[in-house]
Parts: C-alpha cells; structure tokens; sequence
C-alpha cells in the first residue's frame, strides 16, 4: 500500500501584528523602594550647577594647566570630579 504524497503548502505572509504592553503591577513595597533610591546627591547636582555657571561665563578650566573647557559635557564631568572630591553620593565612572 503506497501513500499518497500530499502537496506542501507554501508559507503565507503573516501580517505584522501590534503586540500590546501590558502593564505589570508592582508590590507597594518594590515600588516605594525605587522611588526613595537616588543616584545623585543634592550636593553633586550643586557642584555640577556651578560648573555649567563657570562654562557659560567663558571662566570654566580643567586640569593643572587651566585649559579652557570646550563641551557642556566636559563641564558636567569636571562637576561631578569636584563633587567626588567632597565626598558626595555620585556613580562610579564609565569606562
């Protein structure tokens, strides 16, 4: 007894479907922790806010050799330095 090959259908297009998010709940206590988390300290943003006064002035340096600071980046990378400095709350560098 033979079997009968059947024709393979060809694969269709699948029309592209919007996946909906759906929203998750969150324990209140998972929640209230990460609200209270901080990264910065209140005084690492002051510093960083002298810094940018300082580089928009034109009076902004960096470095023994006081070169002029160029980027707004670079400003706010020296603010965060000083506020390492002092002691403050500020995440580890990047590399």
């Amino acid at each position: 007894m033979a079997l009968k090959k059947t024709a393979k259908r060809k694969p269709t297009a699948k029309k592209a479907t919007k996946k909906r998010k759906v929203a998750k709940k969150s324990n209140t206590k998972h929640a209230a922790k990460a609200t209270k988390k901080t990264k910065y300290s209140p005084l690492a943003g002051k510093e960083v806010e002298k810094e940018m006064r300082k580089f928009k002035e034109g009076t902004a340096t960096s470095g023994k050799a006081e070169t002029p600071v160029e980027s707004r980046e670079q400003a706010i990378a020296i603010g965060l330095s000083k506020a390492r400095k002092k002691g403050a709350k500020v995440p580890k560098k990047r590399k």
